[in-house]
């Protein structure tokens, strides 16, 4: 929350209209930042998070913030990314729908895609494990989405575990696959946002945790798949990105996006021969 509320205030210091923070940036990332949530305290969360939610209204900036929600004593939360408006008011919630093996011990999958509207900018949310699921993207196509708040945390790794991760790929491969570290998710997760974009026509917002060792760092991707600003791995700090969606970007894929989400898997009229 401290961090939270130092960068809030950087942000709002260069005029920053939103300001998205990666996954579980209040909360914790259970299994991997913290054991559990056994025990966890909620009370202290609500505090917090409340705090934002004031900061949020007192610098006139909205926040999609990564978090979790209890929502049933009987169930495991939600892994979650708060949507918070310039007037500090719960503006929505987007719940992780995928979870990983792990995060299954610790998390209930949510079931509903959530968007909302900034400046006149249709906006989306999607956490981490879900960019493997490009059904998710073709969906929020459908709702009219502009831009795209993908928050990660692929971080406070150790180091041994980043080796090992390198070793099994192969390291020959390395000059071939060119990522923040050879890693599946480092090699991986930055091609899938930039192809996500470009097929989609979408801006994506991609922070991550900076927490050692991350395995990329935070950094941004408009609609023809171009990174525009990328922070450094390991290291906290703020990106200033600019979103406009006037812009004229190269879409290839424009003219049969619509039609091929509907189901017709071809461009064009098919040709009609009896032979």
């Amino acid at each position: 929350a401290g961090w939270m509320a130092r960068q809030l205030r950087q942000a709002a210091r260069q005029d920053a209209r939103v300001a998205h923070f990666p996954e579980g940036a209040l909360s914790g990332y259970a299994g991997t930042d913290f054991g559990t949530f056994t025990g966890y305290d909620w009370d202290a969360l609500d505090r917090v998070t409340d705090g934002i939610r004031e900061l949020a209204n007192e610098l006139g900036i909205w926040v999609a913030a990564g978090s979790a929600h209890r929502f049933s004593d009987a169930s495991a939360p939600h892994n979650s990314l708060y949507v918070i408006s310039d007037r500090g008011e719960v503006a929505g919630r987007y719940d992780k729908r995928f979870l990983g093996h792990t995060d299954l011990d610790h998390y209930s999958p949510g079931s509903q895609f959530t968007t909302w509207d900034i400046d006149g900018i249709r906006c989306g949310a999607l956490i981490c494990y879900d960019y493997r699921f490009p059904e998710l993207y073709r969906h929020y196509v459908t709702l009219d989405v502009q831009l795209m708040f993908h928050s990660f945390h692929a971080g406070n790794i150790p180091p041994e575990r980043v080796a090992a991760i390198g070793a099994a790929i192969g390291p020959q491969y390395a000059p071939l696959n060119p990522a923040a570290t050879l890693t599946y998710p480092g090699v991986t997760m930055p091609a899938v946002m930039t192809a996500s974009a470009a097929c989609n026509n979408l801006w994506i917002s991609c922070p991550n945790s900076s927490a050692p060792e991350s395995l990329w760092p935070a950094f941004f991707v408009r609609p023809d798949g171009i990174t525009t600003g990328r922070l450094e791995r390991n290291q906290p700090g703020v990106l200033l990105s600019t979103v406009d969606t006037d812009q004229d970007l190269y879409d290839s894929t424009g003219p049969w996006r619509r039609r091929a989400i509907a189901g017709t898997l071809h461009s064009g009229e098919l040709a009609h021969d009896d032979h």
